[in-house]
């Protein structure tokens, strides 16, 4: 392992913004380039500190940004023969060590390294294992004395913390990692892992067998003792450590947290043991879950063994018998469960002992893998006496019935609230008359409907809700369609012409058409450098504010998120101002800009035609907030939304493009010629934004006339 962090030609390459021959011909072309001090003859690694000041010197890089040095540290201490997430486990002790007992590293941050290296293993030690208990400190694997990078790290840690606090700074770290690890791991996001959370309620006791990362786990109150299970020993530490930064740092330790490593199905960790809610995502289609060494295990139900190709099936029977009598087990699990004929048996025995209650199909981009709808099947362990046999459909996956847009997949297009509020209102209309032996709640065509179990068990034994909920009544009728055909004709007639917006080429000295200076070109500042004079602001969200679903209405400082800022809607979700630092968020105003830190070429100036002002920021949102009388706020989005200006700024992970926004580019113009071009700017986005809601009212109305063409229910235009 290096002392000192060393990178490649191509991380070189991601450093500077350029591409890889760009680096070869610097080494070629520059005698003062850094020498190889490690590598091959074909591959050779540099000193990061040495190319960090020669890019410095030559001005091809601004300050590396704290988090990206964080970064290269905890890639450098990497054991490239061991686990890739052994040094975050390090990074996460020393971030418990400021959230927890601060005053230690104050009293060790000036020590000589000599000192420091035997004093802060010492201090982590005493921390972890005040915080998590003797066994979840042994779980840490902590070394009892640190190198010189590791001294490093600790330091550039202490510094993150500082600016972001311990929590935060962990999760960036934990997000990179995840980026970087696409193939190992696919964390559940924190919508969906709310919404399971919510639709178990406020158990005492919760237990998650597949925890990976701890989502769900981490979507429980902290007073929730939370139990988890991982095969990976490595990810069940970096679990524990996220939970125990997330708690406030005024609980009472040992935290009631209890991470455990092994094989939930084939080494069950909680044998004999029950807890009041299990929430799970298990992986899925796996062959070797342990078919055959599990034939006569306990937690099958009379013997029936899930089949070889049903591994969902057996994690369901398994979250199941960890369930108390009366308690609570939610499931994402993907559709094929529902209805493959190797699974009908289990099925059929769920739906005969009444432990299945609810089957809900979510929008696909919900929880990986995004391109699939999941069903969230949600069981409740049966009681002694208990014979209700009813189980509730939900239909969530589509657009509401009569709304006026129709539903589409994607990661970035699942409208959480609204999805949050129609399976919570559902579901609990449903369970509170199952428990309380009242009257089930009316059928909702389109949306849920209870079903019989006797009247689901048949030779499939189909579970998936789209074949028992009734279609919605089709969206027909003269005033529908004259109301959709007019709305969407007033959106038309609203549209500027195109020719209009289209810009007027320059000619081959620089100047417009009419004389006009050309808008672009000549020398450019940096967003970086406009916020180190003062013209500029940029906060930067991170994990978002705290919120809640606005259950009733609007009422209250509203949420913006990512989904609400690409898709031009408006938020839909409040302020949790019960959560501790919520009334010291930054709040947006009138000329704030908004981007996505994901990139993705969106940018929207707060205003009357953009995202409303008093709105607190949701989670991966940067809002930039410039001097106007230097920085014009609709010249600066419009460049924001540029391709060549969000490339030359973007960094990339393996499935994720993230906007640097200090790297972005601006030309150097006058007030007045910033305020002309960004005149231009805000039309083509006012353009932008009309056109695409009159496309989605457009599929809308398409679709309502196709559905009452083929229910009957309308006669055909006459023939032109």
């Amino acid at each position: 392992m290096p002392d000192r962090p060393e990178v490649t030609a191509a991380e070189i390459a991601r450093l500077a913004g350029v591409g890889r021959a760009a680096v070869s011909n610097w080494r070629r072309r520059h005698p003062d380039f850094p020498r190889p001090v490690g590598g091959t003859d074909s591959s050779p690694t540099f000193a990061l500190t040495d190319v960090e000041s020669w890019l410095r010197t030559q001005g091809k890089i601004a300050e590396l940004p704290l988090l990206e040095r964080v970064w290269r540290l905890v890639e450098t201490l990497r054991d490239p023969a061991g686990h890739p997430a052994v040094p975050l486990v390090q990074a996460g002790a020393v971030l418990l060590l400021h959230h927890r007992t601060p005053e230690r590293w104050a009293a060790l941050a000036d020590q000589p390294d000599t000192r420091l290296a035997t004093g802060l293993p010492r201090a982590l030690a005493d921390t972890a294992r005040t915080v998590l208990g003797p066994d979840g400190a042994a779980g840490l694997r902590q070394p009892g004395l640190l190198g010189s990078t590791e001294l490093d790290l600790a330091r550039l840690l202490a510094d993150l913390a500082a600016a972001a606090g311990p929590a935060d700074a962990f999760e960036q770290l934990l997000t990179r990692y995840a980026e970087a690890n696409t193939r190992q791991l696919s964390p559940t996001p924190p919508e969906a892992a709310d919404l399971l959370a919510a639709v178990a309620g406020v158990p005492a006791t919760v237990l998650d067998p597949a925890a990976g990362l701890g989502a769900l786990l981490l979507a429980l109150p902290a007073t929730t003792d939370r139990y988890g299970q991982d095969t990976d020993p490595v990810t069940a530490a970096l679990t524990r450590l996220r939970l125990a930064l997330h708690a406030p740092a005024a609980d009472p330790a040992p935290l009631p947290v209890d991470l455990r490593p092994g094989d939930a199905l084939r080494a069950d960790a909680y044998t004999g043991h029950t807890f009041d809610a299990v929430l799970c995502q298990p992986p899925y289609n796996e062959r070797d879950w342990g078919h055959d060494e599990l034939q006569f295990d306990r937690r099958w139900p009379g013997g029936l063994v899930p089949p070889r190709g049903e591994s969902e099936l057996a994690w369901v029977l398994h979250c199941l018998a960890h369930t108390r009598p009366g308690g609570l087990a939610a499931l994402l699990l993907p559709p094929t469960v529902a209805a493959r004929r190797a699974g009908r048996r289990v099925r059929a025995e769920l739906l005969r002992s009444g432990a299945l209650r609810a089957v809900v199909a979510l929008p696909a981009g919900a929880a990986p893998p995004y391109g699939v709808p999941l069903h969230l099947w949600v069981l409740r362990a049966p009681r002694p006496g208990d014979d209700f046999r009813q189980v509730l459909m939900l239909d969530a996956a589509s657009a509401s019935p009569g709304s006026a847009e129709v539903a589409e997949g994607g990661r970035d297009r699942v409208r959480w609230p609204e999805l949050r509020r129609t399976v919570l209102d559902a579901w609990r209309a449903f369970d509170l008359a199952a428990r309380e032996g009242l009257p089930l709640p009316p059928d909702r065509p389109g949306r849920h409907r209870t079903v019989a179990a006797i009247d689901l068990l048949d030779d499939e034994t189909d579970l998936s809700p789209a074949r028992h909920v009734p279609p919605a009544a089709p969206l027909g009728g003269a005033a529908g369609f004259s109301h959709l055909g007019g709305r969407l004709t007033e959106l038309l007639a609203g549209l500027d012409d195109p020719g209009a917006l289209l810009p007027e080429p320059i000619d081959a000295a620089g100047t417009a058409p009419g004389g006009g200076p050309a808008g672009g070109g000549g020398p450019v500042v940096t967003l970086g450098e406009l916020v180190r004079s003062g013209l500029l602001e940029v906060h930067s969200s991170g994990t978002g504010a705290p919120s809640r679903p606005a259950e009733t209405g609007l009422t209250g400082t509203p949420v913006l998120t990512e989904q609400d800022l690409v898709a031009g809607s408006a938020p839909g979700a409040v302020l949790d101002r019960s959560a501790t630092g919520a009334d010291a968020l930054p709040l947006t105003r009138p000329g704030d800009v908004l981007v996505p830190a994901l990139g993705g070429g969106t940018a929207r100036v707060v205003g009357p035609d953009g995202p409303p002002a008093g709105a607190a920021l949701g989670r991966q949102l940067h809002l930039l907030r410039p001097d106007p009388a230097a920085l014009d706020p609709d010249f600066l989005a419009g460049h924001l939304r540029s391709t060549a200006v969000a490339r030359r700024a973007a960094s990339h992970a393996s499935t994720t493009t993230r906007l640097d926004i200090r790297r972005v580019e601006l030309p150097r113009l006058p007030i007045t010629e910033q305020r002309r071009l960004g005149a231009a700017f805000a039309r083509i986005a006012v353009f932008d934004a009309t056109l695409q809601r009159a496309a989605a009212l457009g599929r809308t109305l398409t679709q309502a006339a196709t559905d009452a063409l083929a229910a009957g229910t309308a006669e055909p235009p006459p023939a032109p």
